[in-house]
């Protein structure tokens, strides 16, 4: 069964797959695990499309390494 992007819990070892989209609860996630600094771009959006990312956690941990941070602080 797919998952639910919209009401789904997501976790870090959530799998990304084909029917993954960017909904209000990925942002949320994002937000809670990378900071409020967080913002998705185009050239990140079309990585996470692109079959790279097997997890959530992979998504996180790409974005932080593009912008330099080992936060974890939660968003404000």
């Amino acid at each position: 069964m797919a998952f639910d992007w919209h009401s789904g819990t997501i976790e870090r070892d959530t799998v990304i797959d084909g029917t993954y989209r960017n909904t209000q609860k990925v942002r949320r996630f994002m937000l809670q695990q990378c900071g409020a600094d967080f913002r998705f771009d185009r050239p990140f959006m079309a990585w996470i499309r692109s079959g790279a990312p097997s997890t959530m956690g992979d998504v996180v941990d790409e974005w932080k390494r593009r912008h330099g941070s080992s936060s974890t602080r939660p968003a404000i």
